[in-house]
């Protein structure tokens, strides 16, 4: 098993027990005590657990804002999946919205094909991505603002710019998804530039892999109701896929190339469910 795949069972494990012992994580992963220690180490590096004596616990900090570059490197194959399904959703001529992280840059990678688009966005990375002064048929508009650690353009400055805007599509990056929270970020300028994005959309789409389920952060975005589409991915637990289908105007599920089940922090339920939630 790679490094990248061991780390993501360590942080799925931990996320969902609240800690995890390394000899249990030996047994598991079947890999010497060594290599868990040095995983742990390196996701403790990261920020996105503690090493405690004997394992690795959860941060549990509402305010963790994990940078842009340590959320890259985790569940890669499950974002380009969910980008490529979220990029279907535009047809050419479209105006479209993306805001900060990992996820939506993978939408924007399969945006680069679309023909006739209007890009918005405070992403930085996405705006690279998709400027090409070559092609006239494409705008990109890039607010200003002040950078967070996830590489996000917040502040006063990115609202004014959103404000009066009007947009087909926003796809809308997020920290976490919660029943009763909703939509969260631990940064709180951002969640206002985030709201701002929301409200110049016409249609909005979440791009959330499957860990981001029962993750609360800070701040709330926006609540379940106010999402049109939420794409994830087929790691989803049967019980989120229940109230996210029932919650949100539609649920979109992208083949997931890694057969390992995301944490379920609700109840749990037998029922199977489609790819696609109506």
């Amino acid at each position: 098993m790679l490094a990248r795949s061991r780390q993501e069972v360590i942080l799925e494990t931990v996320r969902r027990d609240g800690s995890a012992r390394v000899s249990d994580l030996v047994a598991r992963l079947g890999v010497s005590d060594m290599t868990v220690r040095r995983d742990i180490a390196e996701l403790a590096r990261r920020g996105l657990l503690e090493r405690v004596h004997g394992g690795a616990a959860a941060g549990g900090r509402s305010s963790e804002e994990p940078g842009f570059a340590a959320k890259s490197a985790l569940r890669t194959a499950q974002k380009r999946a969910i980008g490529a399904l979220a990029a279907s959703l535009v047809r050419p001529g479209a105006s479209v919205a993306l805001s900060a992280g990992t996820t939506t840059v993978e939408v924007a990678r399969h945006l680069a094909d679309v023909a006739d688009l209007t890009v918005v966005t405070n992403s930085p990375p996405v705006a690279a991505l998709l400027h090409e002064p070559a092609r006239r048929d494409r705008t990109v508009v890039l607010t200003g603002g002040v950078r967070t650690p996830s590489d996000a353009l917040v502040g006063p400055v990115a609202v004014r710019s959103l404000q009066g805007l009007h947009v087909d599509h926003l796809f809308l990056g997020v920290h976490g998804v919660d029943e009763r929270a909703g939509l969260t970020t631990p940064n709180l300028v951002e969640g206002e530039t985030d709201r701002a994005l929301v409200a110049a959309a016409a249609s909005v789409v979440v791009v959330a892999d499957a860990t981001k389920w029962g993750v609360v952060g800070l701040t709330t975005i926006a609540a379940l109701e106010e999402v049109d589409v939420l794409v994830s991915d087929e790691g989803l637990a049967p019980a989120a896929r229940r109230v996210l289908a029932e919650r949100t105007g539609r649920l979109l599920l992208a083949p997931d190339p890694d057969p390992a089940p995301a944490p379920d922090r609700s109840a749990p339920t037998p029922q199977h469910s489609p790819e696609e939630h109506p």
